[in-house]
């Protein structure tokens, strides 16, 4: 399947003191629309000094977002959405790699995420930029209990380039 691309969208980071309450309902209602039960607040989220934000836009529509928290040396994604109708044109990949160049800038040793464990497409997506399996948080998901597989990126601090690394677990993808 051919992507449509991601020309015509712009990728910006939102800080707690630039973000002002249409761009937070905007993540808000990505967030709505990609999960099931979003247990998630823009807003709250945003208040933390140590919190990150990217987003994808079209125009004045927000597609999709990462939030993540930086916390000494490690960047920690806690959510990533893709509104459904955006999908499969690179956004999250997209995101992705600006939240890694951002580690790179920052010195960060560490990237690490939770998965769920039947997401395949996520799964494949952190594969390719270098993560691997570490762990898995058994009944993790509140919704309705499934595993969240724990992935990490590590980096060199000095170069920011990527470390090869080995799964400590098997999963299937």
């Amino acid at each position: 399947m051919k992507r449509e691309g991601t020309s015509s969208v712009s990728f910006i980071q939102l800080t707690a003191d630039a973000a002002d309450g249409a761009a937070l309902d905007e993540i808000d209602a990505v967030a709505s629309a990609a999960f099931d039960a979003p247990q998630f607040s823009a807003r709250e989220e945003l208040r933390r000094p140590w919190a990150r934000c990217w987003v994808a836009r079209e125009g004045r529509r927000a597609l999709a977002f990462l939030i993540a928290w930086h916390v000494a040396d490690e960047l920690h994604v806690l959510n990533i959405a893709t509104c459904p109708t955006a999908r499969r044109r690179g956004l999250a990949t997209a995101l992705m790699r600006r939240s890694l160049d951002y580690a790179q800038q920052q010195q960060v040793r560490l990237l690490l995420l939770e998965v769920r464990r039947s997401n395949r497409a996520a799964i494949r997506l952190y594969r390719k930029l270098g993560f691997t399996a570490m762990g898995v948080r058994p009944r993790y998901y509140s919704d309705n209990g499934e595993d969240a597989v724990e992935m990490v990126l590590t980096l060199d601090p000095t170069t920011g380039a990527v470390q090869p690394g080995r799964d400590e677990i098997r999963i299937e993808v």
